[in-house]
């Protein structure tokens, strides 16, 4: 690569991150008062790289131009070192990686769905834009940030190296649409048509298309304060604009959420396991829920220990075929079911239990997670808007189409996990009950990773990669939220959807309806009306969490 071409703003942004003489204190100077870059740590290694930027800022002042780096064109294969990518936090070192791990040789080719899922783990691994990957060997960006400036004995580069956060401007728009689609399809859409029965076909239809339109707002919101305040992690957009309370209370919603949605699926696979066992076995006498929920420990408490997310890659890769596979065939037998017996016994509303269908659809749709990570990872960020509104319309169809179908198919006999209603006598009923209930406890693992992630950066202020104290003391801490978190699926296990329901007004509707304007609020808008539309928003977004978060807990108590 040249480098006798600087651009001016190269050279300024490489300068940014280096140590200036008014950063220093006098120890790092020479015998005539000059900041010295050999007394840094690591001095050697970085001194070709001062002098580069010290004689190119020279001629850019005296020319009033300096030439470029032959940088590499857009789309082309190294895109290592651009000037979007030197510019964000920790720009300069993940740019270095990446163009390192391009040039070492490769095993061979990956294939389309590896490459894809390996990309979605690593987005995923900077899940709201935290940087939440730690990898078992070599130095990661936290660790790094933990562990304190590296010294000439410190490897740049790690021979194990698998997932690195993708480099800014990659990902095509089909990339893109692919990535979205992973990070909305889940297990929420199992839940909607018991949600269609507490709200009513009719209004639920509605509500489902409101919700879809009113998050895509808010995504929108949350992407154009980040570009303002120009930071990429949820929680620090609102550290900058609020202050660190706002900021905690940002990453405790995160945590809150991630940690309901892997106990609602500890529920829904221990519902379709005692179904199974049931179906098998012909016997009358069920399997206790709560002991299939702590069963599925001995899985879980192993993949929590994984600090690398990639290596969680094929069972991830495994559930979302599963999961694919179980949604084609509810779609096959809500339809045979329907032409068969017609349809069933349903309402356009019901006034009663309503409320739960809100805190469901919440639910089922969020995701505001990987917007941010997935919107950086692009390589037209305008596409963003067309793309997501894309994506929001495919999947609001998949919803409603899935919820309204099998709610018709089975009316008031609807099971909270519809796929329970199919008939337990069948072989491929049982297998596809098997298979979906693999997919869930596989995905279980990484809902729960922003979770450990989040709150180990918090607690632990260094990595344990060398230090086993501090490693053990974070796999104990890591055995307790996962034992934490099977104590509130065993808390939700006699109500799943009311739990469910519950998740989504506490802990999603913040997320998505009330941060992002607030943050939108402070940071871009400037008009009157743009400030009274983020206010309304916001106090809507507030208000709707009180009040089915209040009926979900009422109705809950009420049925108990």
């Amino acid at each position: 690569m040249r480098v006798d071409n600087p651009d001016p703003e190269v050279v300024r942004v490489v300068g940014r991150h280096l140590v200036r003489d008014s950063d220093v204190d006098p120890s790092l100077a020479d015998n005539d008062g000059q900041f010295d870059s050999l007394k840094l740590q690591g001095g050697d290694i970085t001194r070709q790289l001062y002098k580069w930027q010290k004689d190119h800022e020279t001629d850019s002042i005296s020319r009033g131009r300096s030439k470029s780096f032959d940088l590499p064109r857009e789309g082309g294969e190294d895109e290592g070192l651009n000037i979007q990518n030197i510019k964000v936090p920790g720009g300069m070192r993940r740019s270095f990686l990446s163009a390192k791990a391009q040039a070492q040789p490769q095993t061979g080719p990956p294939t389309f769905l590896t490459r894809n899922f390996i990309e979605f783990l690593s987005i995923y691994g900077h899940f709201a834009g935290e940087e939440l990957e730690e990898e078992e060997d070599g130095y990661s960006e936290t660790a790094i940030e933990e562990e304190g400036h590296p010294d000439e004995n410190t490897a740049l580069l790690s021979s194990s190296l698998k997932v690195k956060r993708p480099a800014a401007g990659k990902a095509t728009a089909t990339k893109a649409v692919l990535l979205l689609l992973k990070s909305f399809v889940g297990t929420g859409v199992l839940f909607l048509p018991k949600a269609y029965y507490n709200g009513g076909i009719l209004f639920s239809s509605l509500v489902l298309i409101f919700v879809s339109a009113l998050s895509y707002w808010c995504f929108l919101l949350l992407i154009r304060a980040r570009i303002a305040v120009g930071v990429s992690s949820f929680g620090d957009i609102g550290g900058a604009l609020y202050g660190e309370g706002m900021r905690k209370v940002i990453l405790f919603s995160i945590v809150i959420s991630q940690i309901g949605f892997a106990a609602a699926y500890i529920v829904f696979t221990s519902e379709n396991l005692q179904a199974l066992i049931l179906a098998l076995t012909k016997q009358k006498t069920l399997v206790n829920i709560e002991t299939l929920i702590f069963l599925q420990l001995l899985i879980f408490l192993p993949l929590s220990m994984i600090r690398n997310i990639a290596k969680l890659s094929g069972t991830a890769l495994i559930a979302d075929f599963f999961i694919l596979l179980g949604l084609l065939y509810l779609y096959y037998w809500g339809g045979l079911t329907i032409a068969t017996h017609g349809i069933s016994d349903v309402k356009l509303f019901n006034p009663k239990d309503w409320t739960l269908f809100i805190g469901t659809a919440i639910f089922t749709f969020e995701g505001i997670g990987l917007i941010i990570p997935i919107q950086e990872s692009m390589k037209k960020p305008k596409q963003f808007g067309p793309v997501l509104a894309g994506v929001m319309i495919g999947i609001t169809l998949i919803f409603v189409s899935m919820g309204a179908l099998c709610y018709a198919a089975y009316g008031s006999n609807v099971k909270t996990v519809v796929i329970l209603n199919l008939p337990q006598d069948s072989k491929f009923v049982n297998g596809v009950q098997l298979l979906y209930s693999l997919a869930i406890l596989l995905s279980t693992p990484l809902q729960l990773f922003p979770a450990i992630r989040i709150l180990e950066n918090a607690l632990f202020i260094r990595s344990g990669k060398h230090n086993p104290t501090i490693k053990w003391q974070k796999n104990v801490f890591r055995f307790f939220l996962v034992f934490f978190t099977a104590i509130v699926a065993w808390g939700g296990a006699d109500d799943l959807d009311k739990f469910v329901a519950l998740i989504g007004s506490f802990a999603c509707i913040p997320l998505v309806y009330v941060y992002p304007p607030l943050l939108h609020l402070k940071s871009v808008a400037r008009t009157s009306l743009s400030k009274l539309a983020d206010i309304l928003l916001v106090i809507f977004g507030t208000g709707c969490m009180v009040y089915t978060t209040y009926g979900t807990v009422a109705s809950w108590i009420g049925s108990s």
